[in-house]
């Protein structure tokens, strides 16, 4: 429970300082330059991915992809590339930064005019989503720059000691 109050904050956050911080891809660049126990950030601070030359993924991408395809792709569609329902997120984080992507899954988004209505709910409350904030990001933001193909990434790097501890603790485990 601890773990899911720091991500629901931390995003909160984020929501309230995203207009200092870079946007991502579109407006920034992607390239990881730091590494702190397995994950990956650009120069800006942003989580990102790591893809080898052999096409191996950080364990984030993998696990985002596992998440994204856990709760999201029912109306985002698979590998993230939309649906009659909702739209193709490969494409919306090609200019939405980590920020404002936090807001939009912590707190929903309503877009509603005579053309169309479209309504994400939040997922803050929900820790399935809400533990994973970060992999779903950096995976979404590999398939917006096209840095892994559709499908399940082959190979990934092993999963850190960190990150068991991590989920354990959001998703409150014990032992």
């Amino acid at each position: 429970m601890k773990y899911l109050t720091v991500a629901i904050m931390l995003a909160a956050g984020a929501f309230v300082v995203g207009a200092g911080l870079a946007r991502a891809d579109g407006s920034g660049d992607p390239a990881p330059v730091k590494s702190d126990e397995g994950k990956y950030y650009d120069k800006a601070g942003n989580p990102t991915y790591k893809v080898q030359s052999d096409g191996t993924v950080d364990w984030f991408t993998y696990s985002g992809f596992r998440r994204y395809h856990s709760d999201c792709h029912v109306c985002h569609g698979p590998d993230a590339e939309g649906s009659s329902y909702a739209p193709a997120l490969s494409n919306s984080l090609k200019t939405m930064g980590y920020s404002d992507y936090a807001n939009v899954v912590v707190n929903g988004r309503k877009n509603v005019n005579t053309a169309q209505g479209s309504v994400m709910p939040g997922f803050g409350s929900n820790r399935n989503v809400m533990c994973y904030l970060e992999d779903i990001f950096v995976y979404l933001r590999a398939r917006a720059n096209d840095a892994v193909p559709r499908g399940r990434p082959q190979k990934h790097e092993d999963k850190p000691k960190s990150a068991t501890e991590a989920e354990n603790s959001c998703l409150g485990h014990t032992g």
